[in-house]
Formats: C-alpha cells, sequence, structure tokens
C-alpha cells in the first residue's frame, strides 16, 4: 500500500489548508488512518486519526477544535481540514494506516505505511 499526501503549503497565520492522504494498492482490508508532523528539531507528533467507520476521531490537545479529521472510503482517502493555524503548525505532515479502530489513545507503533508527507508552512 502506498500513501500520497497533498494539499500543504503557505499559508498565513489564521488562515486554512486542508490536506489529503489517498492509499493505493492493495488496500484490502479495512484500515484506520492517521496524521503526524514532524518540525524541524523535533519530535514526530500525534496530530489526528479516524476509525475505519469514521464514527471515533481522536485529537492531539493542541490541535482539537482547529482541526477536523474525515475520510471517504470509495476513494481510500483521509482529510485533515486545518483552520485557524498558528506557526507553531508548521511542519511536514505525513499519514499513515492504523487498525480498524482504537481501544485507548492512538500511538506511532499502531501505524504503517507511512506517506512522503506534505510542507505545512505557516507564516506569522
Amino acid at each position: 500500500v502506498q500513501l500520497q499526501a497533498s494539499g500543504g503549503g503557505l499559508v498565513q497565520a489564521g488562515g486554512s489548508l486542508r490536506l489529503s492522504c489517498t492509499a493505493t494498492g492493495r488496500t484490502t482490508r479495512s484500515f484506520g488512518m492517521g496524521w503526524f508532523r514532524q518540525a524541524p528539531g523535533k519530535e514526530r507528533e500525534f496530530v489526528a486519526a479516524i476509525s475505519w467507520s469514521g464514527a471515533i476521531t481522536y485529537y492531539a490537545d493542541s490541535v482539537k477544535g482547529r482541526f477536523t479529521i474525515s475520510r471517504n472510503n470509495a476513494e481510500n482517502t483521509v482529510f485533515l481540514q486545518m483552520n485557524s493555524l498558528e506557526a507553531e503548525d508548521t511542519a511536514v505532515y505525513h499519514c499513515a494506516l492504523g487498525p480498524v479502530t482504537w481501544s485507548s489513545f492512538p500511538k506511532a507503533e499502531d501505524f504503517g505505511s507511512w506517506g512522503q508527507g506534505t510542507q505545512v508552512t505557516v507564516s506569522s
């Protein structure tokens, strides 16, 4: 399975971006999907995750209320709508495949098939 993320770019603080990530290849099983980000000099950080059904979502405290994760299973695509962007949101955003759902807060080790990422830069 390959993941292709897109939608990143340069935006002013307070602006919005919508990221997309499409899974292609042998997607024969159901899967949850998630977004992580990594800023220069910092560790990878969980951003959001969504279960296969879309009924269960998780968000990092830093993005709760500003970001919304959603998915279109017919197109094997997950979206991340990012509003009220802040300079601290600047990072490379990666998507990844995870389990169908989670019984506890998602962890990075729950995910596999990472995509290459898309750069988000927020100017202050």
